[in-house]
């Protein structure tokens, strides 16, 4: 189980592919496959490591961007692994109606949009003036 850890506070997202899939599918598709070159603060320091409490704001411009950027791609744009592009998520093609874009293809294992436990997960970090850092449990 992976998810965001700030101060005490941790935000369960799921699988470790499914998280893989989100930051493969932003450096795949708007990143030309150079991971972190548009998106630093998200797809380097937050993936790498640690992104520290005075760059949140950074890093929500960035998340802004990149959820507005994948509603211009189909849910066939999904990017698995960016390690191996011919494996596909393990549903296949058989994802829910509510998905129409890239931008809302990502869901935690509670049910919860990928871009709102991050936006959750951000401000919280900011109110308590923390880091926050991906961590499995």
């Amino acid at each position: 189980m992976v998810g965001l850890k700030t101060g005490p506070m941790f935000y369960k997202i799921g699988t470790g592919s499914i998280l893989h899939s989100f930051f493969s599918t932003i450096a795949y598709n708007l990143e030309d496959n150079n991971w972190g070159k548009k998106y630093p603060f998200i797809m380097k320091e937050l993936y790498n490591g640690e992104l520290s409490s005075d760059k949140i704001l950074d890093a929500e411009k960035e998340l802004a961007e990149i959820k507005e950027a994948l509603k211009e791609y189909a849910p066939n744009c999904i990017i698995w692994d960016i390690d191996n592009l011919e494996l596909q998520p393990p549903w296949g093609e058989k994802i829910a109606d509510r998905i129409t874009s890239l931008s809302n293809y990502f869901y935690t294992s509670d049910g919860e949009d990928i871009f709102n436990l991050f936006i959750r997960a951000f401000n919280d970090a900011k109110q308590i003036k923390k880091s926050i850092c991906i961590t499995s449990i």
